[in-house]
């Protein structure tokens, strides 16, 4: 996964900073997430590889199924990237866009699992919380899992907040056989 995203991540940002140029972040986006999904397709990844198929066939099909709000850089985009072999990587290209857009927006994810569903007030109180922490808008991403047994665990990136119950008493565990 690695040396994919390496291959995807200069397409990405030359992605970016056009989109960032024209204002319009948000279409790129949608664009780029359209065009990743039709190449998951196995229809369309068929193509990919067919020798009967030419880069510009293919970068009007891409084209066509990602929508025409990102204009001519958008089609040009996708043209070099079906002359240069790269459509496949547009999922990469796709997260790694959205990684820079959310980065350049001030926002962050955050997974919050917990033992049991948290509700509007909690997720109110979480999202404040991490948005003081971070320093960023937060977008929550809330999920249960019963064998926390209590508590939860809050994950943005590299930072992990473990307040479960099931944490909790792996530690005392530890400290009273060791």
């Amino acid at each position: 996964m690695a040396d994919r995203l390496t291959i995807a991540r200069p397409y990405a940002r030359a992605a970016f900073e056009e989109a960032r140029g024209e204002k319009r972040l948000n279409e790129w986006s949608d664009s780029l997430r359209l065009a990743a999904l039709a190449v998951r397709d196995e229809r369309v990844a068929n193509l990919l590889g067919n020798p009967h198929v030419t880069p510009e066939q293919l970068a009007d099909l891409i084209s066509g199924i990602s929508g025409a709000d990102v204009g001519e850089h958008g089609a040009n985009f996708v043209r070099t990237l079906a002359v240069n072999g790269r459509l496949a990587y547009l999922p990469e290209i796709a997260t790694l866009f959205d990684t820079f857009k959310d980065e350049a927006q001030g926002v962050a994810d955050v997974t919050v699992t917990s033992a049991t569903e948290i509700n509007e007030a909690q997720r109110a109180k979480l999202s404040a919380a991490m948005e003081k922490r971070l320093r960023r808008k937060v977008r929550l991403h809330c999920q249960t899992d019963p064998a926390l047994i209590g508590g939860a665990v809050l994950r943005s990136g590299d930072l992990v907040i473990d307040g479960s119950l099931s944490s909790r008493l792996a530690r005392i565990a530890y400290e009273l056989t060791a």
